[in-house]
């Protein structure tokens, strides 16, 4: 586990101040009116963890989820707080394999702390969301929220778009003659088929975490949030997107594999053409030469002449089948 991370950061009335908040004084800043705060524990173990929760109340269930590395993507609120641990993925090489790093939030009344098992998800990107989107700060943590959910389901869209230039690349080598390995498409085809499946099990139940959100921050029957409902939609929209493209690319993916099985057969087919074409033209000058070469006398047995028409006899017989299987693309 990476060296353990602590940043704060407050905004006071919508306006960032520098000053930050000391871990051991969160909960004297948290909660107070006109007062953001974001926490972020990158490599957290569970004593500092446990720490923060004491100080600001989180759910300890919780607490145990955002520190286990295989938990799957879900969402729980409770009255006072919300909770999500979501897997943010990336390509981080050009053969499309994926690099996924687990990214969990606690969302309480003017505080967002994130909990980060590493350092691999960069919330660089994040702060600047929330920089240029700074008239959301009114609502609080569910502005907070947005900025990262949003960084987050972009982050799904960008892998999908990679996955499906891949497979368009493969496609366009199906049909290629001039392959260097033959094996390499295969290889390629099942690299990017384990990619797509390991996306599509992060990505699939995110669906329900970030609709889940979105009734969660943007409920209110003061009609409040009406204004931030569009920003939840729009994540949505693309989670939904991504949902949908990432399945549609498993059917591709599928029919490429048939497809080269189906070529793979095809080009033995014709392989087998070929040499069974060749050892019928090898299978004539053998006939010949073994009725010439039988024990019995025949005409021109045991002469010049009748070594050059056993000769011309293969030629030409030879030649015929030639012609005729080049005629039927067979050679």
């Amino acid at each position: 586990m990476p060296s353990q991370q602590v940043r704060t950061r407050v905004w006071r009335n919508g306006i960032p101040d520098d000053a930050g908040a000391p871990l051991e004084r969160l909960g004297d800043v948290v909660g107070r009116p006109d007062t953001l705060v974001w926490v972020d524990l990158c490599g957290p173990d569970e004593a500092m963890l446990r720490r923060v929760a004491d100080e600001l109340g989180l759910d300890p269930h919780a607490v145990e989820d955002a520190l286990t590395e295989d938990e799957r993507p879900k969402v729980s609120h409770s009255p006072s707080q919300l909770f999500l641990t979501t897997t943010a993925i990336w390509c981080a090489t050009a053969d499309s394999t994926l690099v996924a790093t687990r990214v969990s939030a606690f969302a309480l009344p003017g505080a967002l702390i994130t909990v980060r098992l590493d350092d691999r998800f960069d919330m660089a990107a994040v702060e600047q969301r929330w920089d240029e989107n700074a008239d959301l700060l009114k609502f609080g943590e569910r502005a907070l929220l947005h900025g990262l959910l949003d960084d987050i389901v972009d982050g799904y869209f960008a892998v999908v778009e990679i996955l499906d230039d891949g497979i368009e690349a493969i496609e366009d080598l199906l049909f290629a003659e001039d392959t260097e390995d033959p094996n390499a498409l295969q290889r390629r085809t099942f690299a990017l088929r384990k990619s797509l499946a390991q996306a599509r099990r992060t990505i699939l139940p995110m669906r329900e975490v970030v609709n889940s959100v979105l009734r969660r921050a943007t409920d209110g029957a003061d009609g409040s949030n009406a204004e931030l409902l569009p920003y939840f939609e729009d994540i949505n929209d693309h989670m939904l997107r991504a949902a949908d493209w990432v399945d549609s690319l498993r059917d591709m993916v599928s029919s490429v594999i048939d497809t080269n099985m189906s070529l793979a057969d095809t080009r033995m087919n014709l392989i087998m053409k070929k040499l069974t074409s060749w050892a019928a033209i090898v299978a004539v000058p053998t006939a010949v030469t073994g009725y010439f070469g039988q024990n019995v006398p025949f005409p021109g047995a045991g002469s010049a002449p009748g070594f050059w028409a056993s000769l011309v006899l293969m030629v030409v017989l030879a030649v015929i089948l030639y012609v005729i299987f080049r005629a039927k693309d067979w050679l």
